[in-house]
């Protein structure tokens, strides 16, 4: 036998050693409706008590033909130029809480539902990424807002004074809205115009609920997000 044809055959016969590993992640992307990129099944593995790291759960998806389901770019944009008083952005990007109800962020999207566009305005704390309260309209209306603070101000605890950041929209330049966060002793602050990086984290929640709850329905990279109702 030819010394070539040998170790030919010899290569082809090799057992893939990550045979297994490919099976799970493949388990865990159809489990989760083929949303999951190759962070979050990174985390998943590694919750099941997997020795992995994201490098070679990147690999084994290329290989596999797998790949996550993609956010798209349609937004919803309140800005409507300065209608009332711009606050500054005392939050300065620094998405860093020590403390429970220290710094809270807030923001309009828009979801489609069927043939219907419904609102959705939550309010995010910082310190464990926890909705602490929010609201859905099919308007994103000023009402909206004063639903999302009523819900807000029954979990504030007492002598709480902390930072509420938003965009410039026109429901957080509102006089009452300002009204409602001085008789809390909310501290307002808000994005530069046109710097949604300026409330990254409220964005990058946005982001993943459509790619992960909004885009399942549809065929039916953050953090760890938790909507309480209650």
């Amino acid at each position: 036998m030819p010394r070539s044809t040998f170790y030919y055959h010899l290569k082809v016969s090799k057992v893939d050693k990550y045979t297994a590993d490919k099976q799970t992640i493949k388990e865990v992307f159809e489990q989760n409706a083929q949303r999951y990129g190759y962070r979050r099944i990174t985390l998943e593995l590694q919750a099941k008590g997997m020795t992995i790291n994201h490098k070679k759960v990147l690999k084994l998806m290329k290989m596999l033909g797998l790949r996550g389901k993609m956010r798209k770019n349609e937004k919803y944009h309140s800005y409507k130029g300065e209608v009332g008083k711009v606050a500054d952005n005392l939050l300065n990007r620094d998405f860093n809480a020590e403390k429970a109800f220290e710094k809270l962020v807030t923001d309009v999207t828009q979801l489609k539902v069927g043939d219907t566009r419904v609102y959705l305005s939550p309010i995010m704390d910082l310190y464990n990424n926890e909705i602490m309260s929010y609201s859905v309209s099919l308007r994103p209306y000023l009402a909206q807002t004063r639903e999302m603070l009523n819900g807000l101000s029954k979990k504030l605890p007492k002598g709480a004074t902390p930072l509420l950041h938003s965009d410039q929209g026109r429901q957080y330049q509102h006089a009452e809205y300002q009204r409602y966060l001085k008789e809390h002793n909310i501290v307002q602050s808000m994005s530069r115009k046109g710097n949604c990086i300026d409330n990254g984290a409220m964005e990058c929640f946005f982001g993943r609920l459509k790619v992960e709850i909004v885009l399942r329905r549809e065929v039916c990279e953050c953090g760890r997000f938790h909507i309480k109702t209650a």
